[in-house]
């Protein structure tokens, strides 16, 4: 029989044990509710952050105006048909997808009529870095075979109508190389934000749409995607909505573009417009030109090397880009520096039909000569030997300083992502570049515009409508903008040398070489001009007008070169007479038109 001292020693080690199996239980299920519960929310975070991606999505682009509120640039919905990968996974590789997806592909297409435009590396790439993404298998479609493929969708799972932004140019090819195009690339990162996956975005290329991208391009918005371990979609959350861009307005008048780029159709050349008050670009075109709709949805590698290896380059634009002698119409400058050099206006040269430096002749387009000639004739008449004589007796600084202040030889800033400068060439660079010391045939040569000096038409109407407004140079510009114009510079001539070469580019119009510019109801001022240069190794002719209008108070300048022309006085100067009838109109004729009338003009000669 126990003791009563051994059953109190057993009751006590039962007693400790029930104690120390409860704290052990104790423990545990803390343990447990702080693994269960208190870390079950940061375990859940971290789970979904292994499992949703963001998406950046674009924000709709901003469209493009003219001056009177035409759209030039718009955006539209274009239809796609679009794959939905995760509908079509397949057990195992990778690869039994993607040829799961490839042959899906090859039927719809033989179920719909129309051929494939998606590759098999496109299908493997996307699915392989983009999954969660919609596959685009045929972008842009047109509404029959969106018709055809509701009538067949049913065998096909896992493909949509899928509707993506896509830029129109409205006026077809007019102002293609103003507006430029654009191509699709990866969109700005979000500042802060981790992107898993982007939709492309519309991005400037060339022209307005490249110069005026930052502000044409909207603000991006973001999307969540669930994903799985292998990273098939299974759910999707809207996030941040993306913001449109904002539209831009242009100084350019559709009605004088149209103009423009009629009169240069089916020739090479180029022109510009500009109002002589501000600096603000009327129209500006380059001819050929190209559709910049063909660059949407995508630009296809046909459509890029035709438009590349074109012999007439019709992606190169000639107006701001292109290098060309300015010819008799760089004359004014001459003048009007010989004017502030001191030089007399009523100092005359007797023209016999060829000026005589050295050994070097230089003949006048009239070959029995102008006679004894003043400047302001010399002008209207477009005077070689005049010219010449009168570059010989002041030497090249003056003309080259005048001709740099008027800004050529340099870009004018225009707001477009390409200019250039011509070529307003120095003692120096021909030192340089040609191994040969600056002779007086040189100077010779650029009095009359050949010769080294090279120019652009844009630089060409800044330096014409500077003789229209009297002496400013603003800087010309393409988006209107509010506030006083920007000045480049202010050339300071004297009243009466500004009078008097306005004065010759008046009658050059009214009677001289450029008569076929004139506008009924409407006074002109112009200059013709026509150099020859040698293109491998044959002579060419470019052919140029320059001119003003109204001649009183100027609102239009006006400069057009066209390659291989006749004169600017025939080829020309009707061009230029369509573009300011586009601005200004034309007055009915006065009375019935007599048999002289109607009679063809003479020739026009004296470029």
């Amino acid at each position: 029989m126990e003791s009563y001292g051994q059953k109190l020693t057993d009751s006590w080690r039962i007693a400790l044990f029930a104690l120390l199996f409860t704290a052990g239980i104790v423990f545990l299920a803390v343990a447990l509710h702080r693994v269960q519960v208190e870390r079950f929310s940061a375990l859940s975070r971290d789970q979904l952050r292994q499992s949703v991606r963001r998406v950046q999505v674009p924000g709709p682009r901003g469209r493009i105006f003219d001056r009177n509120g035409v759209c030039l640039a718009d955006n539209r919905a274009s239809y796609c048909i679009a794959y939905y990968v995760e509908e079509l996974r397949k057990r195992g590789r990778w690869i039994n997808t993607i040829r799961a997806v490839d042959a899906d592909v090859d039927r719809l297409a033989a179920a719909l009529g129309i051929p494939r435009q998606i590759s098999f590396a496109a299908i493997s790439n996307h699915v392989l870095q983009s999954l969660p993404m919609p596959l685009l298998a045929w972008r842009d479609v047109d509404q029959e075979t969106l018709a055809r493929w509701a009538e067949t969708v049913d065998p096909f799972p896992g493909v949509d109508v899928y509707v993506q932004p896509e830029r129109i140019y409205p006026q077809g090819a007019i102002a293609a190389h103003v507006l430029g195009y654009v191509g699709r690339d990866r969109p700005l990162p979000l500042p802060g934000q981790k992107i898993h996956f982007y939709l492309p975005e519309m991005i400037g290329k060339q022209g307005i749409e490249r110069q005026y991208n930052p502000v044409l391009t909207g603000t991006s918005g973001g999307r969540l995607i669930r994903v799985d371990a292998r990273g098939y979609k299974h759910a999707v959350w809207e996030g941040e909505p993306s913001v449109a861009g904002a539209d831009v307005h242009l100084t350019l008048d559709i009605k004088v573009q149209r103009a423009l780029e009629k009169a240069l159709r089916g020739w090479r050349g180029a022109g510009v417009v500009l109002d002589p008050r501000n600096g603000e670009v009327l129209a500006l075109a380059s001819a050929p030109a190209f559709d910049p709709n063909e660059f949407v949805p995508i630009m296809t590698p046909g459509v890029w090397k035709r438009l590349n290896d074109d012999p007439e380059l019709p992606l190169f634009n000639r107006a701001v880009l292109g290098r060309y002698a300015p010819g008799s119409t760089f004359k004014p400058v001459t003048a009007i520096a010989a004017l502030r050099h001191g030089i007399s206006a009523e100092m005359t040269h007797a023209c016999d039909g060829v000026f005589r430096l050295g050994t070097m002749r230089l003949r006048c387009w009239n070959t029995y000569g102008h006679g004894e000639i003043a400047m302001r004739k010399a002008i209207e008449q477009s005077c070689n030997a005049f010219f010449c004589h009168l570059g010989h007796s002041i030497g090249y600084d003056p003309i080259y300083e005048e001709a740099h202040r008027l800004g050529l030889g340099t870009p004018t800033g225009i707001d477009l992502p390409s200019e250039g400068g011509g070529l307003l060439p120095t003692g120096a660079w021909k030192e340089k570049q040609m191994r040969d010391a600056w002779r007086p045939g040189d100077t010779c040569q650029i009095s009359i515009g050949q010769g080294l000096l090279l120019t652009t038409p844009l630089q060409m109407a800044l330096l014409t409508s500077v003789f229209a407004n009297g002496g400013t140079v603003y800087r010309p510009h393409l988006v209107r903008r509010t506030g006083l114009p920007e000045a480049r510079n202010t050339m300071a001539w004297p009243p009466e040398a500004i009078a008097l070469v306005r004065g010759g580019m008046h009658d050059v119009a009214e009677r001289g070489t450029g008569r076929r510019v004139r506008v009924r109801g409407t006074a002109v001022a112009a200059k013709t001009g026509t150099a020859e240069v040698d293109v491998g190794g044959a002579r060419r002719k470019n052919t140029w007008v320059t001119a003003f209008a109204p001649f009183e108070q100027p609102t239009a300048a006006v400069a057009i070169v066209v390659e291989n022309g006749e004169s600017g006085g025939l080829t020309v100067a009707p061009m230029v007479h369509d573009v300011l009838v586009s601005v200004f109109g034309e007055a009915p004729p006065e009375s019935e038109p007599t048999a002289d009338a109607v009679a063809p003009d003479p020739e026009v000669r004296g470029d």
